[in-house]
């Protein structure tokens, strides 16, 4: 037996080579081994947290490609779990990835019935690219700092999870395969992670960007809903999901890029073809990736996530919704570091990141009644935001607000110090703060004291919605729920504070408009 921080871990001697449905364990013979309903698997020991990587959850998916992935088949030796599973099939990828890639990652800090609250993240990148496997996303912190169990994942991604091929005589389901892949692992946590400390009737999901997105998906598709009992959504905008006419459009498109006539082609083409198609431009947009994405198929997915409204169903489900003040700065960092917006090209620019259809001669005369001081590049900054990335989560919080769901919202101020600020709080910025990973490669917070100190807010408010329900802790001020009079948002900063209706005069300038989300 080996003593993690006062608590005993029954460990067991490495077994013999296992079948090909696990990868055998090479780790030292004292590294902890937890039981699985479909067979046992050997983590490691990091920093005083039990830690398992790569565990399977579903079959290998070239055995039902386009279609709803399969459990695992049992194991009887002890799997490895002790490096990270292949990534889903995408373009770009910068780590290994193969059609057999269901498989998770879980941080604990003991295998015992602890009965610890679960935060399971779904990673971002558009529903196309990454993995649970980024080290923003390491879990260790989080579990050290809250006695919680963290897990992430890898799914189905881009035409391989979300290509609506219903119409064109594929699986019915097709169009939510990778969100299906999604449920099939909160599956597996209620019916494993008590084997790992967690408790099953303690889980929450989060995620940003994509994974935010697919948060709210999940919210409202009702095979989902039981398996989660609390949400984050972090710069997950989306408010519809992609229209089966659209969907199948792209499908079309898509299978023509890689010489597949007809579905039975489209299944013999190796995985290689199917991804090097993926990188085409997107025929509906004309620019870009062609985009894949949750498909409203009156099956799997009977509603937009919040069209008409946001869904009775998931009133119970205490959420957060967050946002970053200058999201769209990591779209055009190249512009706002080069510093050559004038008012002269600012029109132009505005125009091509924004998704409001409002006059851009209209929004910048009002941006500089409103803020005379602020530079073009600065305007465009802010009115990108607003125009394009701000208005989903307005429209979710709103929704939800008219059905009296418990909402808690936030805005993330802290800016990025690369190049003096001029980047804000860009997108993506929350994820190490959140994690309490600002010292991790890839983070770009900074690791100032007062990042260190926003990190212990963020990360433990989410730690607290995941244990009570509820977001607030003894060192954030009081977080009001929000609501249509107060519109009360927890600006994350240094310091953090509350603010009612911020950027009002912003918000009402857009509003007159529609919003439409990219790629539906």
């Amino acid at each position: 037996m080996i003593d993690i921080g006062r608590r005993t871990l029954i460990t067991a001697m490495a077994a013999t080579p296992i079948a090909a449905s696990a990868r055998t364990s090479s780790s030292p013979p004292h590294s902890p081994i937890a039981a699985t309903r479909h067979g046992r698997v050997r983590g490691t020991i990091e920093k005083n947290v039990l830690v398992f990587r790569g565990v399977r959850y579903g079959a290998d998916t070239a055995t039902t490609r386009f279609a709803r992935a399969r459990p695992p088949r049992p194991w009887t030796d002890i799997a490895d779990a002790t490096r990270y599973g292949p990534a889903a099939p995408q373009t770009k990828a910068d780590e290994s990835t193969s059609e057999d890639c269901l498989f998770l990652n879980v941080w604990t800090p003991a295998l015992d019935a602890g009965k610890r609250p679960v935060l399971v993240y779904l990673h971002g990148g558009a529903h196309a690219h990454g993995s649970g496997s980024d080290p923003l996303y390491d879990g260790g912190n989080l579990v050290r700092r809250g006695d919680v169990v963290v897990v992430t994942l890898n799914h189905r991604l881009a035409a391989m999870g979300y290509a609506y091929l219903a119409a064109l005589g594929g699986p019915a389901e097709s169009g939510n395969v990778g969100n299906l892949d999604i449920i099939l692992a909160l599956q597996w946590v209620r019916d494993n992670i008590a084997t790992f400390g967690g408790d099953p009737g303690r889980v929450m999901i989060f995620g940003q960007s994509g994974g935010g997105a697919k948060v709210v998906t999940l919210m409202a598709m009702a095979e989902a809903r039981p398996l989660f009992h609390a949400a984050a959504t972090m710069s997950g905008q989306h408010v519809t999901a992609a229209g089966p006419m659209h969907a199948t459009q792209r499908a079309r498109a898509w299978m023509d890029k890689a010489g597949a006539p007809d579905m039975p082609a489209l299944m013999r083409l190796p995985v290689e073809k199917l991804v090097a198609a993926m990188g085409m431009i997107d025929p509906l947009e004309g620019k870009g990736e062609i985009s894949f994405t949750s498909t409203l198929d009156h099956g799997v997915l009977t509603r937009h996530p919040f069209v008409p409204g946001a869904p009775v169903e998931a009133a119970h489900i205490p959420l957060i919704i967050g946002n970053t003040h200058d999201e769209t700065a990591l779209w055009i960092e190249k512009l706002l570091r080069a510093g050559d917006t004038t008012w002269d090209n600012l029109p132009q620019r505005y125009a091509r990141n924004t998704v409001k259809d409002l006059a851009p001669d209209h929004v910048i005369r009002r941006y500089r009644e409103l803020y005379p001081d602020r530079t073009p590049g600065q305007i465009l900054l802010a009115a990108t935001t607003a125009g394009r990335s701000w208005p989903g989560h307005l429209i979710q919080a709103e929704e939800r607000a008219r059905i009296d769901a418990p909402t808690w919202m936030y805005q993330l101020d802290f800016p990025c110090p690369d190049a003096g600020g001029i980047l804000g709080a860009f997108h993506t910025l929350d994820i190490p703060l959140v994690f309490d990973n600002v010292d991790t490669p890839g983070s770009r917070t900074g690791a100032s004291p007062a990042a260190r100190h926003l990190a212990g807010q963020m990360a433990d408010a989410f730690i607290a919605l995941a244990r009570t329900g509820n977001p607030n802790h003894r060192a954030l001020a009081d977080w009001p729920t929000f609501d249509l009079d107060r519109r009360a948002t927890m600006i994350f900063d240094s310091p953090s504070r509350i603010e009612n209706d911020p950027r009002r005069e912003e918000r009402l300038l857009f509003a007159v408009a529609p919003y439409i989300k990219p790629g539906g």
